[in-house]
């Protein structure tokens, strides 16, 4: 493990410059819709058919990430994403591009996101000791935050000077970056009893079985799919908050994606200083309440004050990796390396799991009561089930009752 760092490093690096390709192709994609349609309904659509496809395969997928070598799983699904990006460019080229064809390539990246998640989360922990994961998911978090902050404008401009087909191609040409390293860097693999290695089933089974004993994590992740359900809507109808009661554009969409990407960065570089509460179940649930009080209060401000709601949305931004950080690095250091692919999957697919029921009423709600009613009801509903779990004696024990997974006492 001495190397570690110049491994792991060059692999998270090329990750990390795909993904902000692939979100300033998502900013283009974002805006593109509502400046064609102007409709709620449309971009609740967009997020949801991105979404489902983790949802219902993500268990599925889960297993065999455990069952296969997590490097090439991840190379096969960065060029299939790639190959995507390419479609949709060529269909932007040549004045063909229909809506659906935004929702069905939507989709299909989400398909090979299903896969990736799961293998890249699971395939650090082999890649990083142990006592380093924390500061590794906090590191994750704070380049979401950078993400946030130089994405967004970049985009913008992207929009802005190129041709919907140059903003895709962006994308397509970061894809590079994530591939390369992976065809001459090896992933460890986790040992695989042989019993684990009978059918595929059977290791589906036993990750429904880890997560179900684990009954602390089975009520967090339900809390997380309740939460998740009520906070989604609130990123896919931003583009319309902005718009339609802000009275803003393009630029002024990036600066509010910006400030949450800065809050993002500041309470990450606060959480690797402070550390957290000894409990990191106090500091999930703290991050929970403070992101339902910023989303709430920007359900209350008038259109003129815009800039106070980037404040809020630094302080929304600010709370995230305090409730995200110390979850993520508490599930890599307990369960066995073996079974995280499934364990994340199925963290995702019931994480998300409340998300598509919310967007399907998210959007004609805003259309019907206006975008701020969601945030008002949304932001309060976080607030209440992050102070709730307080008071479940499940999940505040959740480090103390740790199951074993199966093929570790076979």
């Amino acid at each position: 493990m001495n190397n570690w760092k110049r491994r792991f490093f060059t692999i998270w690096a090329g990750q990390q410059a795909s993904l902000f390709g692939s979100w300033i192709a998502q900013f283009g994609l974002v805006w593109w819709l509502t400046q064609e349609t102007g409709s709620a309904t449309v971009l609740a659509t967009a997020s949801l058919v991105a979404m489902l496809p983790r949802i219902l395969i993500g268990p599925f997928a889960g297993t065999l990430v455990d069952r296969l070598p997590r490097r090439w799983l991840m190379v096969w699904v960065d060029l299939f994403v790639a190959a995507l990006a390419f479609l949709l460019a060529f269909l932007f080229y040549t004045g063909a591009i229909e809506v659906w064809h935004i929702y069905l390539v939507m989709a299909l990246r989400a398909v090979g996101g299903a896969f990736h998640w799961p293998a890249m989360a699971a395939a650090t922990s082999l890649l990083v000791p142990e006592k380093h994961l924390t500061r590794i998911a906090g590191l994750n978090q704070t380049m979401q935050g950078l993400l946030s902050i130089v994405s967004p404008p970049l985009g913008a401009l992207a929009v802005s000077f190129l041709p919907m087909h140059g903003v895709m191609g962006i994308d397509l040409v970061t894809f590079s970056f994530a591939v390369l390293p992976l065809l001459f860097l090896a992933i460890p693999e986790p040992a695989r009893a042989e019993a684990r290695r009978l059918t595929y089933v059977s290791d589906l089974a036993a990750g429904f079985r880890y997560v179900w004993s684990w009954r602390g994590l089975f009520l967090l992740l339900c809390m997380a799919a309740l939460l998740n359900g009520i906070a989604q809507p609130m990123g896919s109808l931003l583009p319309l908050l902005i718009k339609e009661h802000f009275g803003r554009g393009a630029l002024e969409l990036g600066w509010a994606e910006s400030a949450w990407g800065i809050g993002v960065v500041v309470g990450g570089l606060f959480l690797s200083a402070w550390g957290g509460f000894r409990r990191k179940i106090h500091t999930i649930l703290l991050g929970v309440v403070g992101m339902g009080l910023g989303f709430g209060l920007l359900g209350v401000l008038p259109g003129a004050w815009f800039y106070p709601a980037l404040g809020l949305f630094f302080l929304a931004g600010f709370m995230n990796p305090l409730a995200n950080s110390p979850f993520m690095a508490l599930v890599q250091t307990t369960v066995e390396p073996g079974m995280q692919g499934r364990v994340f999957s199925l963290m995702s697919s019931l994480a998300q799991g409340m998300a598509p029921l919310s967007l399907l009423l998210a959007g004609p709600l805003a259309d019907l009561f206006g975008v701020q009613f969601w945030y008002l009801v949304g932001g309060a509903g976080v607030m209440l089930l992050g102070l709730a779990a307080f008071t479940v004696p499940a999940i505040m024990r959740l480090e103390e009752s740790r199951p074993v997974a199966e093929e570790a006492v076979n």
